[in-house]
């Protein structure tokens, strides 16, 4: 299997991006504080998986995994530091939220496999 056809490492990429285009059109100040931190902590969930993915020894990848759940639980923290902020709406917020979860259980899954699949696949 391909890091790009793990549907949690889609799903953190798409999020991200989305984060992305929102912090984005923050002026300097918001952008520079909660701005920067939100943004990277929704990209270190994705960056986590590819670097984990490309260890050779699966319990490295098993590892790089659980920074990317704690990347997913900072994340959470900064959309609603942001929400509470009113610098993005409460639907926006509760959208994220949902995806984070549904990332959260997608990537808990994918931990459980590791060490557990073939001697074939990257692991």
């Amino acid at each position: 299997m391909r890091l790009e056809e793990l549907q949690v490492y889609q799903l953190s990429m798409n999020i991200a991006e989305r984060i992305w285009n929102i912090v984005i059109e923050w002026d300097y100040f918001l952008k520079d504080t909660i701005g920067k931190q939100l943004v990277k902590s929704a990209d270190s969930m994705a960056a986590n998986l590819s670097e984990g993915f490309g260890r050779f020894y699966y319990k490295e990848n098993k590892q790089f995994c659980y920074y990317s759940r704690g990347s997913l639980f900072e994340t959470k923290t900064w959309l609603k530091k942001a929400a509470n902020r009113n610098l993005i709406e409460e639907n926006q917020y509760s959208e994220f939220a949902k995806e984070l979860e549904i990332i959260g259980v997608k990537l808990n899954n994918y931990i459980k496999t590791i060490g557990k699949q073939s001697s074939t696949s990257n692991n």
